[in-house]
């Protein structure tokens, strides 16, 4: 079987519709993952899992472009390269993704 060839572009894509899910997750904005799971919206766990999911979905995609050496860092701040370089979706990273003038992390 012959090798597939990844677009660059289709990756980018991919990594920008995973940076959007994840940023509406933090928000408690609506996702495609309500429309798959409308019952959880009324268990207060579900918050976290949504987020979790999307989290994941990115790091996926980072990994992705990193094996095929595709850089992904230009689409995100300095502090949101070292939460993803640091794969764990802490507290820091729920509170400080959105990073302004008055939440810079020193």
């Amino acid at each position: 079987m012959g090798e597939a060839i990844i677009p660059n572009d289709f990756l980018m894509t991919k990594l920008s519709e995973a940076k959007v899910h994840f940023e509406r997750a933090l928000d408690c904005k609506h996702t495609e993952f309500d429309d798959l799971y409308p019952y959880m919206i009324e268990h207060p766990q579900f918050f976290w899992y949504k987020r979790y999911v999307a989290w994941s979905e990115l790091l996926t995609i980072v990994k992705l472009c990193t094996e095929l050496k595709v850089e992904w860092e230009q689409q995100f701040s300095a502090q949101q390269v070292d939460y993803i370089k640091k794969r764990v979706m802490s507290s820091k990273v729920l509170d400080y993704w959105f990073e302004t003038n008055d939440t810079k992390v020193v």
